[in-house]
């Protein structure tokens, strides 16, 4: 299933959103899914990388989504996250509705869908988006997942959802928005729901995206959402460039906080 919701002044937003999604892993190299993820990105893919750049650069507006219709996405792992896949697997996800915000070329909204749990895909990429449909529209459990176009920011669905999964997503944004991210997980998560974050990267580097983050940036904008950790561990199944540099948080969402969707 796929849909779009985009509104008509989602265009600066979209320009925002671009710019960060496409240097969103200059800095920190990602592995080929053809490695199974057991070594770092070669050095050829640093020129892939500085044209991904260029695009977007040259296009502000519509250079994320460019991206996607080039196939020139070096931070696509081409399969799903690892620690996602296990907490599926030992079934310590919650059931009911899930949200998996910047969803890109769906793997992990896929990996988690179930009959037990319907997942939500959301993108601002319109190409993303028809990438995801490409690649699991024929799935055996295409009935319990959708993909959709949309603008996090604006986006006002009519149900709720037990489970958001935010990866890449938070350090993607300037951390001036960091409340208004919090605000619309808030507003997003039913009583009791729960927000699962892999806290990445941790690290002391300068500018971004992707912006360093501590879980000290996640509890300054949650705690005031009513949103606080549970746990927060070492993901010990983080690829390998990122190990040392992430941490899997699961927070939830109290029940004396009232939406305001």
């Amino acid at each position: 299933m796929v849909i779009s919701v985009l509104p008509p002044h989602a265009s600066s937003m979209r320009t925002h959103l671009s710019t960060c999604y496409g240097l969103l892993f200059n800095a920190l190299p990602l592995v080929s899914p053809l490695s199974r993820l057991t070594m770092a990105r070669s050095s050829t893919s640093k020129p892939k990388v500085d044209k991904m750049q260029q695009l977007l650069h040259s296009d502000p507006s519509g250079g994320w989504d460019k991206c996607w219709e080039k196939g020139m996405i070096p931070w696509d792992l081409g399969q799903p996250t690892p620690i996602l896949v296990h907490l599926h697997q030992t079934g310590t996800l919650p059931k009911g509705r899930a949200l998996v915000p910047g969803c890109g070329s769906g793997h992990d909204v896929v990996a988690i869908a179930c009959p037990e749990r319907f997942v939500v895909g959301l993108d601002v990429s319109e190409n993303a988006i028809k990438q995801a449909t490409k690649l699991f529209s024929s799935s055996k459990s295409a009935e319990n997942f959708a993909f959709l176009e949309a603008d996090f920011f604006t986006w006002r669905p009519t149900q709720l959802f037990d489970l958001i999964f935010d990866y890449t997503f938070f350090c993607a944004i300037e951390p001036e928005m960091r409340s208004q991210w919090a605000s619309k997980i808030r507003d997003l998560l039913k009583p009791d729901g729960e927000l699962i974050t892999l806290i990445f990267p941790i690290s002391d580097h300068e500018g971004g995206p992707p912006y360093k983050v501590s879980v000290s940036d996640y509890e300054e904008v949650l705690h005031p959402m009513g949103i606080r950790a549970e746990s927060i561990v070492e993901n010990h199944l983080a690829i390998p460039p990122r190990r040392g540099k992430e941490k899997l948080g699961r927070w939830k969402r109290s029940t004396t906080c009232k939406s305001l969707l």
